[in-house]
């Protein structure tokens, strides 16, 4: 899968990916990510993407004239007025629908992401009515821009590639996976016991039955204490029982 992020700070990216799962991916070529610096499609001396608001109000807008060139280049046939469903031009910004594991795995599907770092006040709206396929927001906060965004859309949808994890399981069994959409269960390590603290004594039990079924409820637990939204949709057989 090809990632392209197209952002004004191209140096804000030197770090992020090359490290971890990431790093991995682009070495065994499961993936691969292409920055592109909006300026290279200005034409004027200064390589202006911004402009003030028409109407008046705080802050610059990126305009629309280099988005749409820088799009129109990498894409090809959005020039034609052409879509390919297997390239998606993603607008990230504080207005956008929330991007969840269900939307990851959704655009885990497609060939190419080209997502566009918004920044300052926001992008031109005609971008996002025009060009993007879809405005997604990566939680209900406004960041500074979109990079730290990109970085974690790339980061979560480059979990669910094949081949990236070294376990492909992994991912199956994660938060918000599977069929309750829920939290993971609680995972200790050793020392059985810390400070006093002991790890519940099923898991040291290695009846495998009794501890799939101890993860199963710990799981449950954990979402409808500490995210009580999750189990609010998630199917019956996925709720907590409180009377236990």
């Amino acid at each position: 899968m090809t990632f392209h992020v197209l952002t004004i700070f191209p140096e804000f990216f030197h770090g992020p990916f090359e490290h971890g799962v990431i790093a991995r991916g682009r070495e065994a070529g499961r993936l691969d990510i292409r920055i592109h610096n909006l300026r290279d499609w200005t034409h004027d001396r200064h390589k202006t993407v911004d402009d003030r608001p028409f109407g008046g109000g705080e802050g610059m807008l990126l305009k629309p004239e280099p988005v749409f060139a820088a799009v129109e280049t990498i894409f090809p046939e959005r020039a034609r007025g052409e879509r390919d469903p297997r390239r998606r031009v993603i607008l990230l910004s504080a207005q956008g629908r929330k991007f969840d594991q269900a939307a990851a795995r959704r655009l885990s599907e497609a060939a190419e992401l080209l997502l566009i770092c918004g920044r300052y006040e926001g992008v031109d709206e005609r971008v996002a009515e025009h060009l993007a396929d879809e405005e997604l927001t990566v939680g209900d906060y406004v960041l500074s821009g979109g990079e730290l965004a990109a970085a974690v859309v790339i980061d979560v949808i480059a979990r669910l590639l094949p081949g990236v994890l070294g376990n492909a399981d992994s991912a199956m069994f994660e938060s918000f996976e599977g069929e309750s959409g829920g939290l993971d269960c609680p995972q200790y390590t050793r020392p059985a016991e810390f400070r006093g603290w002991r790890v519940p004594e099923i898991l040291l039990s290695g009846n495998h039955e009794q501890i799939r079924r101890w993860r199963k409820e710990a799981a449950l637990e954990k979402t409808a204490r500490l995210r009580p939204d999750l189990e609010a949709t998630a199917p019956a057989d996925f709720k907590y029982d409180r009377k236990n």
